[in-house]
C-alpha cells in the first residue's frame, strides 16, 4: 500500500499556521517569524527614530530633491507607482521600484539578488547617478554637518557621523517595516470569516491547481529566488542577473517579487511593463513569451471569468495598510525645508 505524501504547500501552510498561532499569543501579533539582524546592527528604538529622518531627508540627495521616500512612498505600499522610477534632476532609473515591506526577511537585496545585505544595499541608490547621484565622500561631511545627525551618531554609535552610522540606521528602520496583518494572515490564525467565499476559492486555486505556491509561498509570497518568468523573448538592455556573472544562463532572470500588497503595488514586473493584475495573469495564462531561460514551472492555464475574480479577490485579500503606523512611529515626521 503507497503512502499518500503531504503535498508542499500543505506543509507551507501547515507550518506558517503553527508560527502564527504562536506568535499570535503574544502582544505584537504581528510577526510570523523574528526578523533576522546582523549582528553588528542591532535595532534599538534610537537607532530606528534615527534611521527614520534619514529615509525621509532629500538631503541624501546631491540636489536636495531625493529621499529613499521618493520612491518607496508609504502611501504605495513603499512603492512610486511609475514604471521607471526617477531620481534627481529629472534622471530616470535603470528599474521599476520595489516595495520594500518585510524587506529585513530578504536573503539577498535588488533585482538580481547580488546584495547580500540592507546596510549595502542603501549604498546603491545613494551613489547611483540616476537615483540620488551622491558621492560618499561629500555625502558624509554633509551630514555630519548637521547637528542633530551628528549629536545621534554620538549617542547611539559613539562615534562621529559616517557611513557606517548612515547604512546601519537606515537598515534598523526598514527591518521595523513589517506586513503581516491582512485579510489572509487573519484567515490563517484561525478567523475562517476573515476570507470571502470568492477569495477562498481564489486561494485554493493559487495554491493548488496553479501551483502559484512555488514561486510565491507564504508567508512571504516570496521563494527569493531569480527566475525569468517569460516576460520577453528577447531582452532588450536589461538583461537582469546576466549584468552581474555575464553568465547567459542569467538572461532574463530577475528575483521574485512578494506579492503581499500586490494590490497598491502596481504597475508590475522589473521595468513596470503591466499596469493591472489582468495584464500579470494574461502574460501567465499565456505561457510566457517562452525565452530559452523561461522557467519550467511557467505554463500555460485556462482560467473562467469566476477563477480570474476569485484569484484578484484573494491577491486583494493580502492587502495590509497597517505599517503606516511604524512608518512614522506615532510621530509626525519632519520635513527638512531649504
Amino acid at each position: 500500500m503507497k503512502s499518500k505524501r503531504t503535498p508542499y504547500f500543505l506543509l507551507i501552510i501547515i507550518s506558517f499556521h503553527v508560527v502564527f498561532l504562536f506568535f499570535s499569543c503574544t502582544p505584537n501579533r504581528v510577526l510570523p517569524i523574528a526578523i533576522p539582524t546582523p549582528a553588528d546592527n542591532p535595532i534599538t528604538d534610537a537607532k530606528v527614530d534615527l534611521g527614520r529622518q534619514l529615509f525621509f531627508d532629500k538631503r541624501l540627495s546631491i540636489n536636495n530633491s531625493v529621499s529613499c521616500a521618493t520612491c518607496h512612498n508609504p502611501k504605495f505600499a513603499m512603492t512610486d507607482r511609475l514604471p521607471i522610477s526617477k531620481g534627481v534632476y529629472g534622471r530616470v532609473a535603470f528599474r521599476n521600484a520595489p516595495s520594500i515591506l518585510n524587506a529585513g526577511f530578504l536573503k539577498t537585496m535588488m533585482f538580481d539578488g547580488h546584495v547580500p545585505s540592507l546596510e549595502m544595499q542603501a549604498i546603491v541608490p545613494l551613489q547611483d547617478h540616476a537615483e540620488m547621484g551622491h558621492d560618499l565622500r561629500v555625502l558624509i561631511p554633509k551630514l555630519r554637518g548637521i547637528a542633530s545627525y551628528q549629536t545621534a551618531a554620538r549617542e547611539i554609535f559613539n562615534r562621529d557621523f559616517d557611513a557606517f552610522v548612515l547604512t546601519r540606521s537606515l537598515a534598523a528602520f526598514e527591518r521595523t517595516l513589517v506586513s503581516f496583518q491582512s485579510k489572509f494572515d487573519l484567515y490563517l490564525a484561525g478567523e475562517s470569516d476573515a476570507l470571502t467565499k470568492s477569495q477562498k476559492r481564489g486561494w485554493a486555486l493559487f495554491s493548488g491547481a496553479l501551483n502559484c505556491v512555488s514561486c510565491h509561498p507564504p508567508p512571504f509570497f516570496t521563494s527569493y529566488e531569480v527566475a525569468n518568468n517569460g516576460l520577453y523573448q528577447v531582452y532588450g538592455k536589461d538583461e537582469g542577473r546576466f549584468r552581474i556573472h555575464n553568465d547567459s544562463s542569467d538572461i532574463g532572470k530577475f528575483k521574485i517579487p512578494s506579492l503581499r500588497n500586490v494590490e497598491l503595488t502596481f504597475p508590475y514586473m522589473h521595468d513596470g511593463s503591466m499596469t493591472t493584475i489582468d495584464d500579470v495573469l494574461n502574460h501567465y495564462m499565456q505561457g510566457g513569451k517562452h525565452h530559452k531561460n523561461q522557467d519550467k514551472r511557467i505554463r500555460a492555464f485556462l482560467l473562467s471569468s469566476q477563477d480570474r475574480q476569485d484569484i484578484k479577490t484573494f491577491l486583494n485579500s493580502l492587502t495590509d495598510t497597517s505599517f503606516i503606523n511604524t512608518i512614522y512611529g506615532g510621530k509626525s515626521i519632519v520635513f527638512p525645508s531649504f
